[in-house]
């Protein structure tokens, strides 16, 4: 994380062209991107919470689904990252 922080900063630094406004705008989407990604990390541990659960003989007749549906979150956030790294 601190690796991806510097090479933002870097490359923002280095765009003389950017207003401050875009900048702004971009710190703003990053700070997002950074709250979901923990979210997305709350996440994963109730997903090994109920592994743990199903592992035991517990039912969940959701899990599936639900965990699809976090796998879809997770790789959208991964191409919105990809997307603002890559400007």
């Amino acid at each position: 994380m601190a690796g991806f922080l510097a090479h933002s900063a870097l490359a923002a630094a280095r765009d003389q062209s950017r207003t401050a406004a875009a900048i702004a705008t971009e710190r703003d989407i990053l700070t997002a991107l950074f709250g979901v990604r923990r979210q997305l990390g709350w996440a994963g541990s109730n997903v090994n919470q109920a592994v743990k659960a199903l592992n035991s003989g517990a039912d969940a007749p959701h899990f599936t689904a639900a965990l699809a549906d976090l796998q879809r979150a997770a790789q959208a956030v991964q191409r919105a990252a990809d997307r603002i790294t890559n400007r």
